[in-house]
């Protein structure tokens, strides 16, 4: 039963197959021993890797069914048609060519447990076994990132807008302010630190002008 579970694991399409929560619970630790085999076949090193690896391949392959068990029956004699290759040896295939390479820097927790509360008929505990790190996993991560990437930029973007516009108005006020100058006698008397009065400026000239209107009509009503 575990070996059927473990070739259809390795073999799914979405690496993740629907089982009982007690079956899940014992295939896990069964797989992942398979698993850990393939990992030391790609970490090896030294002058006998080539027969390490097969050592190693050889002790996974009992993990799984063996595919040339009824090929003598199915081919009857030498030089017949050789019998398709059973899912255990595609599952062994897989294993040490593409998990193997995925999880070589993985210390452990190739699987993952997911409950699905009891099923219909029996009440039994249903769950979902999968790989971690499995292609579906993998384009949710990839999509999240954009998404983030996406908004990062709009915010960057909206901020840069702000400072942009931000430094408009500066500038606008900073032509506003030059606008607004003193004469040059002025200037010209604050170096020397004489002062010229405030008659001589147009602006002082404008409160005097009101000042005398003032006293203009405090004149006419002592007239009166």
């Amino acid at each position: 039963m575990l070996r059927n579970l473990a070739t259809s694991l390795i073999n799914a399409r979405d690496e993740r197959i629907v089982t009982t929560l007690p079956k899940a619970k014992e295939l896990r630790p069964f797989v992942e021993r398979a698993i850990t085999l393939s990992c030391r076949a790609k970490n090896l090193q030294g002058d006998s890797v080539a027969a390490d690896a097969v050592h190693l391949r050889r002790q996974a392959a009992a993990f799984f069914h063996a595919g040339n068990r009824t090929q003598a029956l199915s081919t009857g004699k030498r030089g017949g048609v050789r019998a398709p290759r059973t899912a255990g040896v595609a599952a062994l295939k897989r294993l040490f060519d593409d998990l193997g390479e995925r999880y070589k820097d993985r210390p452990g927790g190739y699987t993952r447990i997911i409950k699905l509360g009891h099923r219909d008929g029996d009440n039994a505990e249903v769950a979902i076994i999968e790989l971690v790190d499995n292609p579906r996993e993998r384009e949710a991560v990839e999509s999240s990132s954009k998404r983030a990437k996406s908004v990062t930029s709009d915010k960057k973007k909206t901020t840069r807008a702000s400072e942009s516009s931000a430094a408009k108005g500066g500038r606008r006020g900073g032509q506003k302010a030059d606008k607004t100058f003193e004469k040059e006698e002025t200037t010209e008397a604050r170096g020397t630190g004489s002062v010229p009065d405030a008659g001589e400026d147009d602006h002082a000239g404008s409160g005097g002008s009101r000042s005398k209107k003032t006293e203009s009509t405090a004149a006419e009503k002592k007239t009166d």
